[in-house]
């Protein structure tokens, strides 16, 4: 009844896309680690764990930027973009509660 079709296309992953998908995937768990080993230290945490903190951020800001960029593109598909886009912002948000936290939680 329903015959199997296949249907080619020109489109592609944006490797841009990807990157901004791997960079959020880097500092979630970069931040992830630096929370881990500040807890595990006592709460003491040394310039290290701030230094991949910024690191972090650096990693975020350039992966929602090629995120973006590879999102507007045409004949791309939109899947690592958007994903890229969404892991980048989780982590801008982890880093919003690990500051809030820091500043106003005893």
């Amino acid at each position: 009844m329903f015959k199997k079709s296949y249907m080619f296309t020109n489109r592609n992953h944006p490797l841009k896309g990807i990157m901004a998908t791997i960079l959020g995937i880097l500092s979630i768990i970069t931040l992830a680690t630096a929370v881990y080993l500040s807890y595990k230290g006592g709460g003491i945490s040394s310039a290290r764990y701030g230094a991949a903190a910024l690191l972090a951020v650096i990693f975020m800001i350039i992966g929602i930027g090629l995120a973006a960029y590879s999102l507007v593109e045409k004949d791309n598909f939109k899947l690592f973009p958007i994903l890229g886009i969404l892991l980048n912002g989780i982590g801008f948000g982890m880093l919003s509660l690990i500051l809030y936290a820091g500043a106003y939680v005893n």
